[in-house]
């Protein structure tokens, strides 16, 4: 149980770290910012995985820099589908 509330913890920071790095914002707060970094982590690590690039450090499983590199892909899809991206709201 320990060990799942760490996850969701490095899974939060890493959404909110994808956030940090995309204009825009994603919605849902801590909520948001966890499931960014957990489809970000499973994204990442298969784009990674596909490109036959290393993972970096590991964290409670999460593979760190393709997780980070995954949540900012999910915040900006997610911030794109919403029209939050800056530019997108001028009319």
């Amino acid at each position: 149980m320990l060990g799942f509330l760490v996850m969701l913890l490095v899974a939060a920071i890493i959404g909110f770290i994808g956030d940090a790095l995309v204009p825009g914002t994603m919605p849902g707060g801590w909520v948001g910012a966890i499931l960014a970094g957990i489809l970000g982590s499973a994204l990442g690590g298969y784009l990674f995985g596909m490109g036959g690039l290393p993972s970096g450090p590991v964290i409670t499983g999460l593979a760190i820099i393709p997780s980070i590199v995954g949540a900012a892909i999910v915040v900006w899809l997610v911030s794109w589908a919403s029209g939050q991206l800056s530019g997108s709201n001028r009319y």
